[in-house]
């Protein structure tokens, strides 16, 4: 992984404060975690917590630091919640006053992990404990453990549902399209909602690639091997076609143009929209939104795959600060936070990264739909996806193509949907050739 020279600056900054500092005690990393005492009457002391989440740092955060104390008394907790927190840790790491708890930044490069953060374990001592560890590990040393594993698919209005008089849950394209449908027909509801005008949010839509697939190695492994990926009866083109033909027999807003991100949360809550395309980290803004959570539904991406898969991502990393002086206090922390505190669920809109934890009650009816991380790429291939895409200039996770699709499905383009694949594809293998020859 190139490393950029923001954090090659920081990285020496560290590496001459450390000589200056060479005759302290403080700041000398353990081996994953050895010699941190795990017994709650030897940990003592005061911690700071950095946190990104300034919107519950002075209620939520507050409880979860009562409820730690009452297994951990002899530990103070403070937290700092830093608003542009990817920017201002990023300032702060270049000293090693960045806490003693943080959440990871993504900008971290993983090669430069190490000299930032403590080991919390190695991968074979975790992998059967947790989910997603993958993504912060180094050399077999896991420095980050997911705080919430989050799943994509749809997210409905229950009460929307009933009202139109749909009965089950629809699971194939089919019967999705014919749900949106009864939508349009019974109810004065929008049957489903694409968030056209911000942009971003039509990005969500491709993280159900994997379901379409009906596969966890469709994406990393088959995708960058092959050269019908939109063509015809394959993921790509199947997945949006869901989203073209809503838009073609006026299932979505009707001018998408001015749509609105915010409220849209609202309206999907109250019952004014159906369906919206989204992750769960988007599910408890909804929920808070509305006098009914329970109205509040997530089903799986429609698909005809045999096998029903919903792709899980990993957020937020939470660490520790290589530089602690409290790691015994900072590790009880992280320990007590990820099996404890339910923040993943009732905060984060998602699951446990916790193996043991039970499915959020939002997945109770999904019992025999299978939730795991995508499979990582071959060796020698990864990110050959994100460099094949950045070479065809696609955008698979921009929304460009998106709002093409929708705009000839409404009428604005004289292009046909199969015009847009068409057109992506020879992109595609373009690419492809150029990266892999």
């Amino acid at each position: 992984m190139k490393k950029n020279k923001g954090w090659m600056l920081l990285l020496t900054m560290l590496l001459i404060t450390s000589l200056l500092a060479a005759c302290s005690s403080g700041g000398e990393s353990s081996q994953a975690g050895e010699d941190i005492s795990t017994d709650p009457a030897d940990i003592k002391g005061e911690i700071t917590v950095l946190t990104q989440r300034t919107d519950i740092v002075d209620t939520v955060f507050k409880d979860y630091a009562a409820a730690f104390n009452k297994e951990y008394p002899d530990v103070k907790v403070n937290f700092q919640a830093l608003a542009d927190y990817e920017g201002q840790v990023k300032i702060r790491m270049s000293t090693k006053d960045y806490g003693d708890v943080l959440m990871i930044p993504t900008s971290v490069p993983i090669a430069d992990i190490p000299d930032f953060f403590e080991p919390l374990g190695t991968y074979d001592e975790l992998k059967d404990k947790y989910t997603g560890i993958e993504e912060r590990m180094v050399d077999g040393q896991v420095y980050g453990i997911p705080t919430v594993i989050t799943f994509s698919g749809i997210i409905y209005n229950k009460q929307v549902f009933k009202d139109a008089g749909i009965t089950e849950v629809p699971k194939t394209p089919e019967q999705f399209q014919a749900a949106l449908q009864l939508v349009k027909d019974n109810t004065d509801a929008i049957p489903l909602y694409t968030n056209y005008a911000s942009g971003w949010a039509l990005t969500q839509w491709e993280s159900d690639l994997a379901t379409v697939a009906g596969s966890v190695d469709y994406v990393n492994i088959d995708q960058p091997n092959t050269d019908e990926n939109f063509m015809a009866g394959k993921p790509h083109y199947e997945l949006y076609k869901v989203l073209y033909d809503a838009a073609k027999n006026g299932l979505i807003e009707k001018d998408p143009t001015t749509t609105d991100w915010e409220s849209s949360k609202a309206d999907l809550a109250n019952g004014k929209i159906a369906t919206m395309a989204l992750g769960s980290w988007a599910i408890t803004q909804i929920q808070g939104l509305t006098d009914t959570p329970d109205n509040i539904g997530f089903l799986p991406f429609p698909t005809n795959a045999s096998d029903v898969v919903v792709p899980l991502a990993a957020d937020y990393n939470i660490g520790m600060n290589v530089n602690s002086e409290n790691k015994p206090a900072a590790k009880a922390w992280i320990d007590w936070f990820l099996a404890k505190s339910n923040y993943a669920v009732e905060q984060g809109g998602g699951m446990s990264a916790d193996k043991s934890a039970e499915l959020p009650p939002i997945l109770d009816q999904y019992k025999d739909v299978t939730f795991s991380t995508l499979t990582p790429a071959k060796e020698g291939q990864e990110g050959l996806v994100d460099k094949i895409d950045n070479e065809g200039e696609i955008g698979l996770w921009q929304p460009d193509f998106k709002k093409r699709i929708i705009e000839a499905a409404i009428g604005n383009r004289s292009e046909s949907y199969d015009d847009i694949m068409k057109d992506l594809n020879d992109k595609w293998v373009k690419a492809r050739a150029e990266l892999t020859k």
